[in-house]
């Protein structure tokens, strides 16, 4: 597919968003959600996506038509296991989920860059964010499905794809913890000046999530603000089968 089709698939996406969609997003409480996010760098989210659209989500994994590409992990050092891209346009469902989160994340992340020192702002719209993306020649879309079996893991790494870089992202657990699949707990670690690292195991359910940055965050220490490098990673895979949902909100290169 050529440059310039990708770029107008993109942004030839219906901007409606599903209102099941639209209603659960809202319900969130995002005045907690920041605090979680200014204090600790992620945020848990209460269940985004019903029983059933887990089920079809995963079940989709064997749907090459709807992916751009598939990466195996161990292929790249990554880790093991694999994930596919989505193509565009994008599924309804994951392009509800990735318009209707941005609005609530595009205060933070400009908060955030302020706090920093960062000269970066975004626009109040994902689709003006996108069109910014894709005139840098970041035109591939990055919401992606990862697949694990027994014995995977994905080593602690940055989702960075080009110059613009949204400074949070979303990933969404469609298994069931204990039923589905054991192990496989969502990891996160701060790289913090001068001091040891420090890492979080973040409890998920089904259908729910976090929020958590991408690169770096802000945090206020005894001489003013300084920048915290964060990664994410899985742990091994006990048994079982583990499918999440990532949504990453800047195109790739």
């Amino acid at each position: 597919m050529s440059t310039a089709t990708q770029r107008r698939l993109a942004l030839a996406e219906p901007p409606t968003i599903d209102p099941l969609v639209a209603d659960r997003v809202a319900g969130v409480d995002w005045e907690r959600a920041a605090a979680d996010l200014d204090a600790q760098g992620h945020a848990l989210l209460p269940s985004m996506l019903w029983p059933q659209e887990c089920a079809a989500l995963a079940a989709g994994y064997e749907t090459d038509a709807q992916f751009r590409s598939r990466v195996v992990m161990a292929r790249h050092g990554f880790g093991r296991g694999e994930y596919k891209y989505f193509a565009y346009p994008l599924p309804g469902l994951v392009l509800s989920l990735r318009a209707a989160l941005y609005p609530r994340l595009v205060g933070i992340a400009n908060r955030w860059n302020e706090a920093m020192n960062i000269a970066v702002r975004y626009p109040d719209e994902h689709e003006e964010f996108l069109d910014r993306c894709h005139r840098a020649g970041q035109l591939r879309p990055t919401p992606l499905l990862l697949q694990y079996a027994e014995g995977d893991y994905n080593c602690l790494h940055q989702d960075l794809y080009g110059e613009h870089v949204f400074p949070l992202q979303v990933a969404l657990l469609l298994s069931r913890p204990g039923q589905d699949f054991t192990g496989g707990e969502f990891v996160l670690t701060e790289q913090r000046p001068r001091m040891q690292s420090r890492a979080t195991v973040v409890p998920l359910r089904q259908g729910g999530g976090v929020i958590f940055a991408v690169n770096n965050r802000p945090v206020r220490g005894t001489r003013g603000m300084y920048r915290v490098k964060m990664r994410h990673g899985v742990s091994r895979i006990l048994s079982g089968h583990r499918h999440t949902l990532g949504i990453i909100f800047h195109d790739a290169m």
